[in-house]
């Protein structure tokens, strides 16, 4: 199943959560999904700082920078290794039924990628047209490129996210050929990337022969999803990859002297994030290993409707909590950025240990503002089958135009 794809079939849940249709389907992966999710926005929202400058505009600045012992927070926060391995698993219960009703191939791919693509154009658009009106309003420009930059950036997953998705027919093949251990040659191809940007010839290396493990590096939690989902991969299987993983990370981090965060941090020469490094592989190893180890127990915890009902709701809203929660910070923080002095915790610059407590409280804030934001954004998610033509067109180019104002492709 796709991050939004909508129920099939439903089952009353009793008391309150009953009112609530859930789909008759594994509820440990939909669970596990709906940690990785909620995990986007809460490390987004922590290590992301805005600080406001002199002239009340916004940049970013990240405490990542200025305070080293943070940096284990990533290694809880950063999910994708969890996000990837359900999927996998999903797509391979979505592409079955798929194909026993007879879809082609091409019609599964087809239908999953226009629900990845459609609420990725929908925030573009709809931030297009908002940014000129905030330029016209007297927002600086500074502060628009800072907002652009950040409602951009999430969005990289989605790309990556449809790349793997078309690769499905062949991962499970190669999980049918190779078993659990089908992911074992992009974890490889990892590893001599990482050789070749980090090893005794990394001042030869082109920055573009680094991306060779864009795909491979988060193909390998996806990988590993769909030959769980294939059953070739149990508990053994698991432990292996829960013990190898956190092994690695280790050796990785002590011995190799790994960048210990888990994503960018300004002003570092290295980076696990882009593209994925051996240590985030080693990461999504331990982690995929402990979830499924989990899965019974994950499955008999949210049999509790007060627990389902939380879970069914997330899985329904992933593209929107994907998409939109960097708007619903930027709804807080660019009115603050006018007040006329810095807002402790927001537009703050966060450059000292205490910075993350002044930060916490404004969490809750941004979460209800991402809820009201969540019902007009979902209907942006929606088949656009009775728009006309074009609109369609008209919402593709301001998508387009704002990803180039986004990355400074633009003169502007």
């Amino acid at each position: 199943m796709s991050l939004d794809e909508r129920s099939r079939s439903h089952t009353p849940l009793p008391g309150a959560a009953g009112r609530l249709p859930v789909v008759q389907r594994d509820r440990a992966v939909d669970g596990l999904r709906a940690l990785a999710l909620l995990a986007v926005p809460t490390g987004h929202w922590l290590v992301g700082g805005l600080v406001r400058d002199p002239d009340s505009s916004l940049h970013n600045a990240s405490p990542l920078s200025t305070f080293a012992p943070l940096a284990p927070i990533t290694w809880v926060l950063q999910m994708l290794g969890i996000f990837f391995l359900v999927g996998g698993y999903a797509s391979v219960q979505s592409y079955r039924r798929a194909t026993a009703r007879g879809t082609t191939p091409g019609d599964w791919l087809r239908g999953r990628l226009t629900r990845l693509l459609r609420p990725a154009v929908g925030v573009t658009a709809v931030w297009a047209v908002l940014a000129a009106a905030l330029y016209a309003a007297g927002v600086p420009l500074t502060t628009l490129h800072t907002a652009a930059t950040l409602v951009v950036q999430p969005l990289w997953f989605v790309g990556v996210y449809a790349a793997v998705t078309a690769l499905t027919p062949y991962c499970m093949a190669a999980s049918r050929r190779l078993g659990g251990w089908a992911a074992a040659p992009l974890a490889a191809v990892v590893a001599a990337v990482d050789f070749l940007r980090y090893g005794p010839y990394a001042d030869s290396i082109p920055y573009w022969a680094t991306l060779i493990s864009l795909i491979p590096g988060w193909l390998f939690g996806y990988q590993l999803g769909v030959s769980w989902g294939e059953k070739r991969l149990g508990r053994r299987g698991a432990r292996l990859l829960l013990v190898g993983g956190a092994v690695l990370f280790a050796v990785l981090l002590l011995v190799f002297h790994y960048p210990a965060s888990m994503v960018g941090v300004p002003g570092q020469d290295r980076t696990n994030s882009h593209p994925p490094s051996l240590l985030v592989i080693a990461l999504a190893a331990a982690q995929s290993g402990a979830a499924i180890l989990l899965r019974d127990r994950i499955t008999a915890l949210l049999r509790r409707p007060a627990l389902w009902a939380p879970v069914t709701a997330v899985n329904r809203s992933a593209m929107t909590i994907l998409c939109w929660h960097q708007t619903a910070m930027l709804a807080v923080a660019v009115p603050a950025s006018f007040v006329g002095t810095t807002v402790e915790g927001l537009t703050t610059a966060p450059d000292f240990a205490a910075w993350m407590a002044t930060r916490l409280p404004w969490l809750p804030l941004f979460a209800v503002v991402l809820v009201l934001v969540a019902r007009p954004a979902r209907r942006l998610e929606m088949p656009w089958a009775g728009i006309p033509r074009g609109p369609r067109v008209c919402a593709g180019v301001l998508a387009v135009g704002f990803a180039a104002f986004a990355l400074r492709l633009t003169g502007v």
